[in-house]
């Protein structure tokens, strides 16, 4: 069973006692000291349907060492598994396994009876192959895979009622469901919603990596080829609108979580700093520099109010089982628009050498809201 997310920014005894609940649910002993393993990203992840999200340098072994060291200063309930015997708190390899299942199969033999899996989790993943032998914080592998198609996440949400930005389907391919780069025109963008400036980005993208906002036919088909040609992921993006308005990132914690019945959306986060339309890569700007948390009072607005509860609604319809962040941007009438939802989002945080700078945009709200 796939438990709720236990970032340490997030209450440790909710969540704790959350995945007490999933070692009864297996049958094992439960017991107070949860043995707790993080995974990173050592597998590739397979091209799906032509699209493919390109792998994290590090594979989130950085953020997975900032919880596993945090965990491992600050709990007393939690024993923090390791690939050795005394990590450093400098090197993020000491801390965490890789998803293999050589690695996976490691930190089982360690004691570990908690899996946490900071990593892009698909189907056909090597974990698994182990869920029926441990608990897993994290989402489901069907889930994720069917969350990182950006474009078919969106159309699903949409199709349900919620405020989602529209989108279309380029490939450097043919195929009856994408336009290729050399269809594409404005006059058929126009009739399908679309005028420019608009929003070119990959259907599995992470982060801004791989966005641009172009303004012209001649600048969307050299992003398209530049995207195409790298490879790096796959031969399928997608546009959407250019929103100019504010934009936004919502943490969504999942059901279970703070003792709530269904997800819970945290107080978002405001962007800015953006360059040419899109917010720097949070590897090259660390987003305690060009981001910060709404007020109380700014969060209680009703375009915000109102695009919180779709996030909690979005997340519900996914049957999402960890934390979730969704981005949104406003319109010229200041309506927000969902536009992008992160079924693994980062999770940094400051706390080891070097990294003070480097909480996440989830560790921020949750901070903001006393979360510790």
């Amino acid at each position: 069973e796939y438990m709720g997310d236990l970032s340490p920014s997030i209450d440790y005894i909710g969540l704790l006692s959350f995945i007490q609940q999933a070692l009864l649910s297996l049958g094992m002993e439960a017991t107070p000291r949860l043995r707790v393993a993080w995974l990173f990203q050592a597998v590739d992840p397979p091209i799906i349907d032509g699209a493919r999200r390109n792998p994290k340098p590090g594979g989130y072994s950085d953020s997975g060492a900032d919880m596993a060291a945090a965990l491992a200063r600050d709990s007393r309930d939690v024993e923090v598994v390791t690939p050795v015997s005394s990590p450093s708190a400098s090197v993020a390899l000491d801390w965490v396994f890789p998803d293999t299942h050589e690695g996976i199969e490691r930190a089982l033999a360690l004691g570990a009876n908690v899996l946490w899996a900071n990593t892009v989790l698909f189907e056909g993943h090597p974990l698994e192959g182990v869920l029926d032998r441990v608990a897993v914080v994290g989402q489901h592998p069907a889930m994720q895979q069917r969350a990182d198609d950006k474009f078919a996440t969106n159309a699903a949400l949409r199709a349900a009622g919620l405020d989602v930005a529209v989108s279309v389907l380029v490939s450097s391919e043919e195929r009856a469901d994408a336009l290729s780069v050399a269809e594409l025109s404005e006059e058929r963008l126009a009739s399908l919603g679309l005028e420019m400036p608009v929003v070119f980005k990959p259907v599995r993208g992470r982060g801004s990596q791989g966005v641009t906002v172009v303004a012209s036919l001649e600048a969307l088909r050299a992003s398209a080829r530049a995207l195409f040609d790298d490879g790096g992921f796959g031969s399928l993006a997608m546009i959407e609108p250019f929103l100019p308005g504010d934009e936004l990132t919502i943490t969504v914690l999942p059901p279970g979580a703070a003792e709530a019945a269904g997800p819970v959306a945290l107080r978002p986060v405001a962007r800015g700093s953006h360059v040419d339309g899109v917010v720097p890569y949070n590897g090259l700007v660390a987003v305690t520099h060009n981001s910060r948390v709404l007020t109380a009072d700014e969060a209680r607005a009703p375009a915000v109010v109102a695009v919180m509860v779709a996030c909690e609604h979005a997340c519900r319809l996914l049957g999402a089982r960890a934390v979730v962040r969704i981005d949104a941007r406003a319109d010229a009438n200041g309506k927000f628009w969902l536009f992008d939802l992160n079924a693994k989002p980062n999770l940094t945080g400051a706390g080891r050498p070097g990294r003070d700078d480097q909480d996440s945009l989830v560790t921020m709200a949750a901070s903001a809201e006393g979360l510790s």
